[in-house]
Formats: structure tokens, C-alpha cells, sequence
């Protein structure tokens, strides 16, 4: 399949609105009446009360666990149960050694993903997908699974982290995503699914009561990641002694094991006896001693921090506007992100009044996730297993669900994922979401519906001499214009 590089001819506003702010048009959305307000139509999403929130007592959501506590709970019931029958249970969270005496850090043996992490994983990638297909616009949902990406974690690390992924993101991204920054990166670094991902349960400070004990020290990955990644990005000045200062000050941060030595099963705790003492230096400034608020004093800090800023309205920019952004679009964002104290609401609101994501091109290729949401919206109710269908067709494209390779998440480079073995893997999903779909409209309403006066010649030939309505909407879901954004 050829995706050749959109014109330069500034696209249909209506499908900058649907697919690149949104997650694509369904069927009975009327572009025409978009395209006469679409920043519009974008902000009134923005103003819904709490619409980023997924709760678990909503009637459709309930095989959802209201949190990670209770996750850890139901894997540690399971476990129980299995060892009662003399079964092999894979770990549910694991207790630090410091915390409990002759206990594991990580997991030592990784059987099959037992029935438990399964179940909750699924319920959670339901809810998700629920989100996504019955959003209007989809921006806010769009805005989740940037930030979801940007503060990643992995389900393939261990079962606790498949079993959290959701849970994760229910509850450090979507309550901040139309909030302020600093709060979602102190909710993010405080929860137990990422401490465990980046191992600090693993990190002691050496001059600490456990550190001398146990002859244990750091482990930098928390620390790294959250400079290299999360705020400061790289390149921005930050040294190897500041990556290992800040790794001492995040010594504690921890979750409690699941004989609640600390606290609650799962939830996350600081263990004093871990926490390397005294005062530390991080980007230059001085952190005088005192337990769980140094690191919290330094997050707050490099929250602000120039080079967040721009580290974070590149990664905007460059996900809203095109692989290679326009400097003085991300110099703009920046600025807001700096002005409003990372208020990422009044991000949303300048990238949708930014003139550069509506006259650039729609040359982006949909992210796996991205093409699979917007498959699934425009075929409408269908029948097949889901979500297990959809979670079949991330993984076959490259992007299984709340699984990236590496800390860094997914990349959101059109490069990434122009393989050919990419590509025909989205030929097969288009023809399987095709006979598959229960009800499909006439072909070209829904070329008119889903890619309007975008369409090219050639793809509106090739749907009209279309030999049936399934080979139709195989045509129109394959086609260049459904792909790019």
C-alpha cells in the first residue's frame, strides 16, 4: 500500500478536527457542519466536567477493580487460592527486601499470565476502548493516551504491572490531563506501577539504616528516567552526579508488600529506613534533608524548569502539527506551558488556536492505536470478541496495548511505522474490520462521512467500482487518506 506525502494544499478543517485533535470521524458525523466551527467544536469537548475519568462504579465498567490496592488484593487472593490447590501463582507486588526480611525483590520465575492478571488487564483495555469509541471529537481521550505514552509503564515487566497498566493510568493520568503538569508528574512518580516498572523498590541508600545493614545501594533507573524522559529531556544540561543525587533522594519510595508491613497492600509508602540521609544537590540547588518531601521538593522544580517546557511542547508539537514541528509553534507552546504554571488545559486550548496544526498537511500515519480506534469508530457496532480483537491487532501492528519497548514509550514518528511489514499488517486488519462489520452504509456516503473533499481521485475510483460494500469499506479503510492525520 503506497502512502504518498499529503500536498500542500491546507487540508479539510473538519478532518483536522476529527483526526488529528480527534480519533476520527463515525458514521453520522457531519463534517461539513464542523468544518464551520471546528475550533468550536474541539473547546466545547474540553469544558464536559470531569471527561477524562474513567470510574469503575459506571454500570459499564463493572469488572473494573476501583484501584490498585484492590488489584493487589485480588493477586494475592489468587495466589493464596493456588498455593492452597499446590499450584504455581505467578507474584502478585512484590515486598522490597528491606521491608520484609528474606523477601524478593522482582519476580524470579515468570509463568504464563494466570487467568487473574488477564481478567483485569482486559477489563481495563475494555473500558479504555469504550472511552475512546463514544468520545465525540476524542480529543481529551487523544490527550490521555499522550500523556499514557509519555509516562509509560509495561505490562510485559511483570504481572503486577500488567494488572496496574489501567489502573495506572486511571489514576495518575486521567484525573490531571486537563490539569497542571506537576500534579501528574508527582501522581505518576508516586505510584506503586511505576516504581516497580523502574525498580525503585530495588533503590536503598547506601548511608541508610537498610543501606548499612544490607550492604544494598541505588538503583538509578527512577531517576533517569524521570530527567531523561519525563521532564528535562535530553541534551538539557542535567549531569551523571545529578542522575545519581536525585536517585538518593527517591530512596523510600516505595509500595507496601503485600503483608502490609508498611501499609496498605499496593499502595505507595515511604520507608524511612531506606532513605538516603542529608541534604543533596540536584540541577545546582540544595535539598536539605527530610525524608519523603526532598524528592518531592525537586520534582516540583524541575516541573517548572525551562527546559520541561520546551521538552514537552516539542513532544506536543510534534504529535498535533507533524514529525518535524515549526521551531516558533514550539517556542509559543512553551511559552504558554512556562506562563500558565504547566496548565495543561490552556496547552490544549493554544495548540487548537495554533495556525500550524491547521495548515499543515496531513501527512502523519496513524499510530497503530491511533488507526485501530479510528477502524473500529468509523465500522460502527460490530460483531466479533472484543476487546480482545482490538488487543490482537495492536500487537500484530507493533503497539500492544500499555506495552512499549522501552521507558520511552511508543514513537510518534511516522518513520516508525512505514515498515512493509506494517503496512500489510494494516491491509489484513482493514479487510478482517470489513467482514466483520455488521452494518455497512453505502461506500461512498461514508467516503464523504469519514474522509470528505480529501478524497483523491484515485480512491474515490477505486470505492465506486468496488464489487461489494464489504470490498468497499476494505477500500476506504486501507486507503491513504483514512491512514494519515
Amino acid at each position: 500500500m503506497a502512502l504518498p506525502a499529503s500536498n500542500a494544499t491546507p487540508p479539510d478543517p473538519a478532518l483536522v478536527a476529527l483526526n488529528r485533535f480527534g480519533l476520527g470521524a463515525r458514521p453520522g458525523d457531519e463534517p461539513s457542519k464542523i468544518a464551520a466551527d471546528p475550533r468550536g467544536y474541539l473547546k466545547a469537548e474540553l469544558k464536559q466536567q470531569d471527561i477524562a475519568l474513567i470510574s469503575p462504579d459506571d454500570p459499564r465498567n463493572a469488572g473494573l477493580l476501583d484501584s490498585t490496592a484492590a488489584i493487589q488484593a485480588s493477586m494475592t487472593a489468587a495466589a493464596e487460592r493456588k498455593a492452597a490447590r499446590g499450584q504455581k501463582a505467578a507474584p502478585a507486588m512484590q515486598p522490597t527486601a528491606v521491608e520484609e526480611p528474606g523477601g524478593s525483590a522482582g519476580t524470579r520465575n515468570k509463568p504464563a499470565v494466570p487467568p487473574v492478571e488477564a481478567d483485569i488487564y482486559r477489563d481495563e483495555a475494555q473500558a479504555r476502548f469504550d472511552k475512546a469509541l463514544n468520545a465525540d471529537a476524542g480529543l481529551v481521550e487523544r490527550l490521555v493516551c499522550f500523556w499514557s505514552n509519555h509516562f509509560c509503564v509495561s505490562a510485559a515487566k511483570a504481572p503486577v504491572v500488567r494488572a496496574s497498566a489501567g489502573a495506572f493510568e486511571r489514576e495518575a493520568i486521567r484525573p490531571f490531563a486537563l490539569g497542571r503538569f506537576a500534579d501528574m508528574l508527582m501522581a505518576v512518580e508516586h505510584h506503586p506501577a511505576m516504581l516497580f516498572y523502574l525498580d525503585n523498590q530495588q533503590s536503598i541508600g547506601p548511608d541508610s539504616r537498610a543501606g548499612k545493614r544490607r550492604g544494598r545501594g541505588l538503583n538509578e533507573n527512577l531517576a533517569r528516567e524521570i530527567l531523561e524522559l519525563h521532564t528535562l529531556g535530553v541534551g538539557s544540561g542535567y549531569s551523571q552526579a545529578d542522575v545519581t543525587s536525585f536517585a538518593g533522594m527517591l530512596t523510600g519510595w516505595t509500595m507496601a508488600g503485600r503483608k502490609g508491613w508498611l501499609g496498605e497492600p499496593g499502595t505507595f509508602v515511604f520507608n524511612a529506613n531506606a532513605h538516603q540521609p542529608g541534604q543533596a544537590t540536584l540541577l545546582g540547588k540544595t535539598y536539605p534533608g527530610g525524608g519523603m518531601g526532598q524528592a518531592e521538593a525537586a520534582l516540583n522544580d524541575i516541573a517548572r524548569h525551562p527546559a520541561t517546557a520546551r521538552h514537552i511542547a516539542t513532544k506536543l508539537a510534534r504529535h498535533f502539527i507533524s514529525d518535524d514541528p515549526p521551531p516558533p509553534a514550539i517556542a509559543r507552546l512553551a511559552a504558554v506551558f512556562t506562563k500558565t504554571d504547566g496548565d495543561l488545559l490552556a496547552l490544549a486550548v493554544a495548540l487548537i488556536d495554533m495556525p500550524e496544526a491547521w495548515s499543515a498537511p496531513l501527512a502523519k500515519l496513524r499510530s497503530p492505536l491511533d488507526y485501530v480506534v479510528a477502524l473500529r469508530r468509523a465500522i460502527g457496532s460490530t460483531a466479533g470478541n472484543e476487546p480482545q480483537r482490538s488487543l490482537r491487532w495492536l500487537r500484530a501492528l507493533g503497539e500492544p496495548l500499555w506495552q512499549p519497548p522501552g521507558p520511552n514509550g511508543f514513537s510518534d514518528r511516522t518513520d516508525a511505522w512505514t515498515s512493509p511489514e506494517g503496512l500489510k499488517a494494516r491491509l489484513d486488519i482493514a479487510w478482517q474490520a470489513a467482514r466483520q462489520a455488521e452494518d455497512i452504509g453505502n461506500p461512498d456516503e461514508m467516503l464523504a462521512s469519514l474522509i470528505g473533499t480529501s478524497v483523491s481521485s484515485e480512491t474515490h475510483q477505486a470505492i465506486s467500482r468496488a464489487e461489494s460494500r464489504q470490498q468497499g469499506l476494505a477500500l476506504l479503510l486501507m486507503a491513504p487518506e483514512f491512514q494519515r492525520r
